[in-house]
C-alpha cells in the first residue's frame, strides 16, 4: 500500500481549511482532503468589510476584487421596534462588504492553496488516524481516495470539517451546542435587480415573534430568504418545507414589501439546516488543532462566520509554522478571546429585541 509523507493533513477544504493551507503551503507540505467531488451548493453568505484587511494580509485582496462578488452597500433592519433602520457602508472606515458567490469563493480559495503548493484530494474520506508508533507526536492516517486506500504520515492534523468537528469528536472531544437555532432557506431570482440598485445592494433583517428573517441579494441577480427559529418550536416545523417558508414570508408585511420591490421569484432550491452557536471543549492539542466552524460556530445574526473561518485559518497557519506548547497555548487563548467577545456581543444583540417577552424563542435569549 502506498504511503504519503506530509507535514500537515487538513480534513476539509472549505474557507477555513483553504485559508490555513494557502498560508502554510509555501513553507511546509500541506495536503487537504475533501469528501465531495466539488464545492457543494452553499446558501449565500456575506463577507464583512473588515475581511478586506485579512485578505490583504494573506496576499489575496487584489485578486479577490477581480472576482464577481457583489458589493454590500446597505444594511436595513427592523430590530427592537417596527421601524426600518438603514446602515450605509459609507459610514464604515473599511468600506463595503460583499455578498459572496459561495461556490466560486470556495473554489477560488482551493485553487490559490494549490497554486501555493498545497495538495488537494477530492472524494476522499478519513477512515482512521492514530498516533504513529515510530515517531512521537506524529499521525498515521488511513484515507479512502475514490474507493482506493492511501496511508498518510503527518506531523499535524487540522480539523476543518465544519460543524461536524470530525477529528475532534473521534478523539472524544465534546462539542457543545449553546442553543437550538435552525435555518430554513430558499433561493430565487430578483427580476427587478437591474432597475432597483438599492434592493440589489442591500440586506434586510427583520425580527418577528417566532424568530427572525434575513434576505439579501446574491451575485447574478439571485436572492436568498432565510428564517431562523429554534428546532423544537412549531415555527420550525411549519417552515421546514419551501411552501411553508414562503407562506410565512408572505405574511410578514415588511419582508413581503421588500420582496415585491425586488420582483422576487422563488426557485427550486430549498434547504433546512442547523445554525446554532457551538464550541469545542478543546480546540487544540499536541499535534492537532481545529479551525473555523469545527472550533467555534457562530449564530448567523453575527455575520461573522466567514470572517471567523478566514481568521482562524490564518491564525492556525501562523501557530503551526513553529508549533510547540507555547504556540498551542497562544492559539487556544486567541480562540477563547474570540469566543468570549462573540458571546457577549450576541447577548447584547438579542437583548435589544424586547417586543415579545412571552414567546419562547425570545425568552431563551433574554435569560441573564
Amino acid at each position: 500500500m502506498r504511503k504519503l509523507y506530509v507535514d500537515v493533513l487538513v480534513a476539509g477544504a472549505g474557507p477555513a481549511g483553504s485559508a490555513f493551507a494557502l498560508n502554510l503551503a509555501p513553507f511546509q507540505k500541506v495536503l487537504m482532503i475533501e469528501a465531495q467531488p466539488q464545492a457543494s451548493l452553499r446558501i449565500g453568505e456575506s463577507l464583512p468589510a473588515a475581511a478586506g484587511r485579512l485578505l490583504a494580509d494573506m496576499g489575496l485582496y487584489e485578486d479577490f476584487l477581480q472576482e464577481p462578488h457583489q458589493p454590500a452597500h446597505l444594511h436595513v433592519s427592523s430590530w427592537g421596534d417596527a421601524s426600518l433602520v438603514e446602515q450605509d457602508a459609507m459610514r464604515n472606515l473599511d468600506g463595503h462588504g460583499w455578498y459572496l458567490d459561495r461556490h466560486r469563493f470556495d473554489t477560488w480559495l482551493q485553487d490559490v492553496a494549490q497554486q501555493r503548493g498545497a495538495g488537494l484530494l477530492k472524494q476522499t474520506r478519513l477512515q482512521s488516524f492514530q498516533p504513529a508508533q515510530d515517531y512521537p507526536r506524529h499521525w498515521d492516517i488511513q484515507l479512502d481516495v475514490q474507493g482506493k486506500p492511501l496511508q498518510v504520515h503527518a506531523k499535524m492534523l487540522i480539523d476543518a470539517s465544519g460543524r461536524k468537528s470530525l477529528l475532534a469528536k473521534r478523539q472524544g472531544i465534546a462539542r457543545k451546542a449553546l442553543d437550538k437555532l435552525v435555518c430554513s432557506w430558499t433561493v430565487g431570482q430578483d427580476h427587478g435587480h437591474s432597475q432597483n440598485h438599492n434592493a440589489a445592494a442591500s440586506s434586510l433583517i427583520i425580527a418577528e415573534a417566532g424568530g427572525w428573517w434575513y434576505t439579501s441579494s446574491l451575485p447574478g441577480g439571485g436572492r436568498i430568504i432565510a428564517f431562523y427559529t429554534d428546532a423544537d418550536l412549531p415555527e420550525a416545523t411549519a417552515c421546514s418545507q419551501q411552501a411553508g417558508l414562503l407562506q410565512r414570508a408572505a405574511s410578514n408585511t415588511q419582508l413581503s414589501a421588500h420582496l415585491q420591490e425586488s420582483s422576487f421569484t422563488p426557485g427550486s432550491h430549498h434547504g433546512y439546516c442547523v445554525a446554532h452557536s457551538a464550541i469545542l471543549d478543546t480546540v487544540a492539542g499536541p499535534n492537532w488543532l481545529a479551525v473555523g466552524d469545527a472550533a467555534l460556530s457562530f449564530d448567523p445574526l453575527s455575520s461573522q462566520g466567514m470572517f471567523n473561518a478566514l481568521y482562524t485559518g490564518l491564525a492556525a497557519a501562523e501557530a503551526v509554522s513553529n508549533y510547540d506548547d507555547v504556540a498551542q497555548a497562544a492559539y487556544v487563548a486567541e480562540l477563547a478571546s474570540i469566543q468570549n467577545a462573540y458571546l457577549n456581543h450576541l447577548k447584547v444583540w438579542y437583548q435589544q429585541e424586547q417586543r415579545w417577552p412571552d414567546r419562547v424563542f425570545w425568552q431563551r435569549r433574554h435569560i441573564p
